[in-house]
């Protein structure tokens, strides 16, 4: 006769994080486009991990086309992603640089800051002041 799993089992608790964590990053855009592209289009918008339409605030892209140069215009993937690691309660990590240099350049992270591994950690109350200067235009992720 099988044993069933108890809800304690690591391997069964670890399932169904990666399900719940799933159903949560269902809001965040699949595909990310350019800025210099999103700037081009009539309603600009895109597609979540879960299929809904995600539009981006036209005022909120407007002014990033009037803070960022065209070369940055061109490589900046919107939305911005700041991602959760449950190891590390009290921050968010970027790990776009093009997206680090946009923050830079819109004074809203300091240009000393640097990339160690591929991520720079940022605590979450300047991630949340940034995200609502800029709507539509960041996100969250769990990992």
């Amino acid at each position: 006769m099988p044993v069933q799993p108890s809800a304690g089992d690591e391997p069964t608790l670890m399932r169904w994080m990666r399900l719940e964590i799933g159903r949560i990053n269902d809001g965040v855009v699949a595909e990310r486009k350019r800025l210099s592209h999103l700037l081009r289009e009539e309603h600009p918008s895109s597609v979540t991990k879960g299929g809904s339409e995600y539009n981006f605030d036209r005022g909120t892209l407007l002014g990033l086309e009037q803070g960022l140069p065209r070369d940055l215009q061109v490589r900046l993937r919107l939305p911005i992603l700041f991602y959760f690691d449950s190891t590390v309660p009290d921050s968010f990590f970027l790990a776009d640089e093009a997206a680090l240099q946009a923050l830079q350049h819109l004074e809203e992270i300091s240009p000393l800051r640097r990339m160690q591994g591929g991520r720079l950690w940022i605590a979450k109350p300047i991630v949340y002041a940034i995200m609502n200067r800029y709507p539509t235009a960041m996100q969250v992720m769990m990992r």
